[in-house]
């Protein structure tokens, strides 16, 4: 809701005497990259009334021609966070507008959209997001090692040693959740050498999706403190496990905010603690699932996460079918023990979260509407399971490559239903790119196999 001049004027006061100066209005590109310029608080008003304006063509997938005037950006002045690293400036989430609009092709407009039709359904939309992160450091020839030479486990889950050498850094990210009081529950070392996962509770969706982009910008700052880099990169080293950003999803009833997926699981013919309409949701997501890989897993990187193996010496617990079941991690979408949610697995930490949510909602919608059925839940190792077992089941793989993903993103009419035509053609166009960028050129893995062999 647009706040009045009075109250503008009032926040601005508040600002200063909280020693701010300068105001960051943040909004993303297609990759889920901020951008932005920097407004001393004195013209906070203008700010957020859109002086600030921003040659669209210089930026990635905002579809804009060299001839075009300009897009402005307008913040939110609902979400705005202090840095903690630099009290003198404000960051504050911000939507592009075009001529006055909010621009359809921002994927933060986007998700509000989407988020609108949710409502004229009685719907709003819960949203936790898992992140998962490395702390590297990066040598003087570009490559990445684990920074402490003690963390070289083969199963480095959980170790408390591991945590406890890089206790430094860690505190400083979870003191800084709190702080922005986002409830950090948990937190631990994760499954790869250098690598941590961090749990906050959950929120409403663009609330959630603002804070995955700001942990990233935190993150990678106290990193550098550290004289490291905090890298969300899918798949930093091949033997190692990749980094997901695993998206939970619940709707909520608009009128009195209860959980619509949730009953008891004694209620639940499958026992799994899923409402009807939870199932409903599933299907929707499945029914799309490998249109949405190329949202959730947008990187030709990502794809060398999603593997069964890969070059580990153990299964990569990544998703590779896309299915759904109980509380198993084989599974694409998984309904977590208790129930009253269900968690799409094959998000990794390159995901623009708008533009990811979105979809992943409007695919859910559908499935309530149309009254699908996601069928019986998987419960075994599907990493084990013959292809046989898989084709009787209708089980798909996801897509494999980056490629593969694009063509099925580009095949599938609910995602220009849902982004419109300049959204979905901008992301292919850029993604292509991306693919075709990657496929030419020549790594050393190729030169080092057949520059002698042929």
């Amino acid at each position: 809701m647009m706040k009045s001049k009075e109250d503008i004027a009032a926040l601005q006061q508040q600002l200063k005497a909280k020693g701010i100066k300068y105001c960051i209005g943040a909004y993303v590109d297609i990759h889920g990259e901020q951008k932005a310029k920097v407004v001393p608080i004195d013209h906070l008003p203008q700010m957020a009334a859109g002086s600030e304006r921003y040659t669209g063509y210089a930026l990635d997938g905002l579809g804009q021609e060299p001839n075009e005037d300009e897009l402005t950006s307008v913040p939110d002045l609902n979400h705005i966070v202090q840095l903690p690293w630099e009290p003198s400036v404000a960051w504050m989430p911000a939507d592009n507008h075009f001529q006055g609009t909010p621009y359809p092709l921002s994927t933060r407009v986007a998700l509000q959209n989407q988020l609108a039709k949710a409502a004229e359904m009685g719907f709003g939309m819960n949203l936790g997001i898992e992140c998962e992160v490395y702390l590297l450091r990066k040598e003087a020839d570009g490559s990445l090692s684990v920074p402490h030479p003690d963390d070289k486990l083969t199963k480095p889950c959980y170790d408390v040693r591991g945590f406890l050498d890089n206790f430094g850094w860690l505190d400083k990210v979870a003191s800084c959740i709190n702080d922005l009081g986002w409830d950090l529950y948990s937190f631990d070392h994760e499954d790869g050498n250098g690598q941590f996962e961090f749990d906050f509770q959950y929120s409403d969706a663009l609330t959630t999706c603002d804070r995955l982009t700001f942990f990233r910008m935190m993150a990678k700052h106290y990193a550098s403190e550290e004289g490291l880099i905090a890298t969300m990169m899918p798949k930093p080293f091949a033997d190692k496990t990749g980094t997901g950003a695993h998206f939970n999803i619940s709707l909520y009833d608009l009128a009195n905010g209860s959980n619509l997926f949730a009953c008891d699981p004694q209620d639940d013919p499958r026992g799994l603690g899923l409402t009807q309409l939870g199932y409903q949701f599933i299907a929707g997501v499945l029914k799309h699932g490998r249109a949405l890989c190329a949202v959730f897993a947008p990187t030709v990187n990502s794809y060398k996460r999603l593997v069964r193996r890969g070059a580990m010496s153990y299964f990569s617990w990544a998703p590779v079918f896309n299915s759904y079941g109980s509380n198993n991690r084989t599974n694409s979408v998984r309904v977590p023990a208790g129930g009253g949610r269900c968690e799409s697995r094959n998000a990794d930490g390159a995901v623009n979260p708008y533009l990811a949510a979105t979809l992943v909602l409007a695919a859910g919608l559908e499935g309530i509407r149309e009254g699908l059925d996601p069928g019986e839940p998987n419960e075994d190792n599907l990493y084990a399971i013959s292809d046989a077992e898989r084709h009787a089941r209708g089980i798909e793989f996801l897509p494999q490559t980056l490629q593969e993903a694009v063509a099925a993103f580009a095949a599938d009419p609910l995602v220009e239903q849902t982004l419109g035509k300049g959204l979905r053609d901008e992301f292919i166009k850029y993604k292509t790119q991306e693919w075709e960028g990657y496929h030419l050129s020549i790594s050393q893995w190729e030169i080092e196999r057949y520059s002698r062999m042929f």
